[in-house]
């Protein structure tokens, strides 16, 4: 089992999945998106909704 994301980081990848159409299943290129879109200073949470946004996105290609 893996660890619960908090609700921030729920939140704000929900935002961008939703408002941002360049999301891709790639983690790199969110991570660029993130940065662009938000004012993020760190890097460990830029990188844990990336990676949300990531998984989420993976899912989405894998319903359809």
């Amino acid at each position: 089992m893996g660890a619960i994301k908090p609700t921030y980081i729920k939140k704000l990848g929900k935002q961008l999945l939703k408002e941002v159409p360049d999301i891709s299943n790639d983690f790199s290129t969110n991570k660029e998106i993130v940065d662009e879109y938000t004012n993020i200073g760190s890097k460990g949470i830029r990188n844990r909704i990336a990676g949300y946004i990531t998984h989420k996105k993976k899912g989405e290609l894998k319903k359809d």
